[in-house]
């Protein structure tokens, strides 16, 4: 566990360095001659290249002149890492001798620069004190330079001969050497250099807290949460802070897009043994791969891997095998949104990142909105309204601050009066793939809560979709292990407000113009004047119909329509009428208010029935008698428990 601790116990001194600015590159190769450009120089340029690390390798010999050509320095100034391969004939030319003058200046100017000497086929001593072959190739230079600018060659070179560094002799295995000098610098790079966006706020208490738990006896962390909450993120995050600590290691980026879109295991498993072993890597099928990785792989001795967003298209032993084989302070980070899947995993803990609480989030928002931490004077209360309408996702909160990027005031009100009814088209996408995994059952569930049942407890449309043999225990339990829902401390059922947005939405494109041709209404307004102008369909499952000063009355007739009609709300009105024939299908009744029950109103398949805010007598009308004959009936108000039929 000792590389785990290493890198725990220095979180708060490396999260607090300041990184380099991003350049064209993070390496400079710095040398003299075709013998060196065309070997070693040639192959470690190779080496970094394959594993992305961009760097500078002078292929067009830019430096002619007295000065350092600009794109030179450019490159030297930007880099993070200086490799200066230092040989018998490095001294015969100004060139190399005056970048390493300059990469000696940068490093002692700014802190996060690092130089990797390597002297090839040459002694240290003689570099040092410009002895031997070496020393003949300077002396002869120093005759064409002024005093001071010799001066600043010597103190260079006797800089870099005093760092730890690499001697590389005609019986030296140069692959051994160009591996250990990637492995140092990757290994700088990582500390120095994040590559998650600038734009991340709020990250550094995610990245603490599963490092926490990396530290601790596991094998496997799961981050596990709804889409959007930036799962992806914090393992990036992680991943560049704890990697250099590993000997290799493997980023998989959106598994579950890999395994849908016609790649097979076997592509996943040639991404993960080409990462960790350093080269191209072809496996025939599942079992070879598996083979390999137990032969080649696990014999590296700490490894980690990240498989980001799994699902249960991922199988866990046909891709790696018994996780018992890697070495003990290897681990795993998978990123899901399903809960499920994390019972795969041996000695595995979860993380659940929580959502953004108003600061942060609206500190993200002004990033993506104004390009700053904080709104500008004058759009403090709008930009607050915006973050509300995210309610704490950050995919969320990036999306809708970038749709109003630059835009007028006039422009953010309309916006937002759309953002709180239909969830941006972004957001709808990301969140949209996981809805479609769904099975017929979740997604009926799913859209019932997001179009009513947010805040209700759960028994009770348990009872309706149970009578629809939508099989609730299941589906919700799935539903929660998906993240789509929570059931809160006091049992009822809770769902963030864009899952809500995007149920709605989904019905809404049911069709688009006629509200009473969907299968479900929640707009008091759309209920009116369906009623009013005596619409409605038999694809109508559920209607809320709430207080209103315009209809009191209740006609039968307007509800004609409504066969399939399951769940019926009225508040604040009164059912007349002859209900004969009408709503054969009704499931659940909720009155509240001074409604009574029409005495022709079919209640003969009702499961759940519920009335507030009237008199016993009044609620139940002449319809009292038959509800003694309702053995379908799951639920009751209370008062019912209290009155002698």
């Amino acid at each position: 566990m000792a590389v785990l601790l290493y890198f725990l116990n220095r979180s708060q001194s490396s999260s607090a360095k300041s990184p380099l600015p991003a350049g064209e590159y993070e390496v400079f190769l710095n040398f003299r001659g075709s013998d060196v450009r065309y070997d070693f120089a040639d192959s470690l340029h190779t080496y970094l290249k394959k594993y992305e690390i961009r760097t500078f390798f002078d292929e067009e010999e830019l430096h002619k002149g007295e000065e350092i050509d600009s794109k030179l320095l450019d490159a030297i100034e930007g880099s993070k890492i200086y490799i200066p391969i230092i040989s018998a004939k490095y001294a015969s030319s100004r060139s190399p001798l005056m970048e390493l003058a300059h990469m000696v200046k940068c490093c002692e100017k700014e802190k996060g620069h690092l130089i990797l000497p390597i002297f090839y086929k040459v002694e240290v001593g003689d570099v040092k004190n410009q002895r031997g072959t070496f020393g003949e190739s300077f002396r002869e230079l120093a005759q064409k330079h002024d005093a001071r600018t010799i001066r600043e060659w010597k103190n260079a070179l006797r800089t870099v001969t005093e760092l730890k560094g690499w001697t590389v002799t005609p019986t030296t295995r140069q692959g051994v050497t160009i591996d250990e000098v990637f492995l140092k610098a990757r290994k700088h790079l990582m500390e120095n250099y994040r590559q998650v966006t600038n734009q991340l706020v709020g990250i550094d208490s995610h990245i603490e807290k599963v490092k926490e738990l990396l530290n601790r006896e596991v094998q496997t962390v799961g981050i596990q949460g709804m889409s959007g909450i930036g799962k992806t993120n914090i393992a990036k995050a992680v991943y560049d802070s704890v990697s250099a600590h590993f000997d290799r290691c493997c980023f998989v980026e959106d598994v579950r897009n890999i395994l849908s879109n016609g790649g097979r295991i076997e592509t996943l498993q040639s991404k993960i043994i080409s990462d960790i072993l350093g080269y191209d890597t072809k496996v025939r099928d599942p079992s070879q791969g598996i083979q390999f990785i137990k032969d080649r792989v696990c014999r590296r001795k700490r490894i980690l891997i990240v498989l980001d967003n799994i699902d249960r298209s991922f199988e866990l032993d046909t891709t790696l095998g018994d996780l018992a084989n890697f070495h003990p302070e290897s681990r795993f980070i998978v990123t899901t949104v399903d809960e499920e899947i994390l019972k795969f995993f041996p000695k595995c803990e979860s993380y659940k990142p929580d959502l953004m609480n108003d600061d942060i989030a609206l500190q993200l928002f002004s990033r993506h909105a104004f390009g700053s931490d904080y709104p500008p004077t004058g759009y403090m209360d709008l930009s607050q309204d915006f973050v509300e309408v995210a309610a704490g996702l950050p995919l969320a909160i990036k999306a809708i601050g970038s749709v109003v990027f630059r835009k007028d005031k006039k422009f953010w009100v309309a916006k937002l009066k759309m953002f709180r009814e239909i969830p941006d088209e972004q957001v709808q996408k990301r969140l949209k793939i996981v809805y479609e995994e769904l099975s017929l059952d979740e997604k009926h569930i799913f859209l019932d809560i997001a179009c009513y049942f947010i805040g209700e407890p759960t028994d009770r449309p348990s009872f309706l979709w149970d009578d629809s043999n939508l099989h609730p225990l299941v589906s919700i339990d799935t539903l929660c292990l998906k993240a789509f829902i929570k059931i809160n401390e006091r049992n009822e059922l809770w769902m963030h407000d864009q899952y809500k947005l995007l149920g709605r939405d989904i019905v809404r494109e049911e069709d688009i113009v006629n509200p009473w041709k969907r299968s479900r209404m929640w707009s008091n307004k759309d209920v009116l004047n369906m009623l009013r102008d005596k619409q409605g369909s038999d694809r109508l499952e559920v209607l809320q119909h709430r207080k209103s000063t315009v209809i009191k009355i209740l006609e039968a007739y307007k509800y004609k329509n409504l066969s399939g009609l399951r769940y019926l709300e009225v508040r604040y009105g009164r059912l007349t009428g002859d209900f004969n024939g009408i709503l054969p299908n009704l499931r659940w009744l909720r009155l509240d208010g001074c409604c009574p029950i029409p005495s022709d109103l079919n209640l003969k398949s009702l499961v759940v029935l519920e009335m507030h805010g009237c008199p016993v007598a009044e609620r139940i009308g002449e319809a009292g008698v038959g509800l003694r004959l309702l053995s379908s009936l799951c639920f009751l108000p209370p008062f019912f428990t209290s009155v002698s039929w």
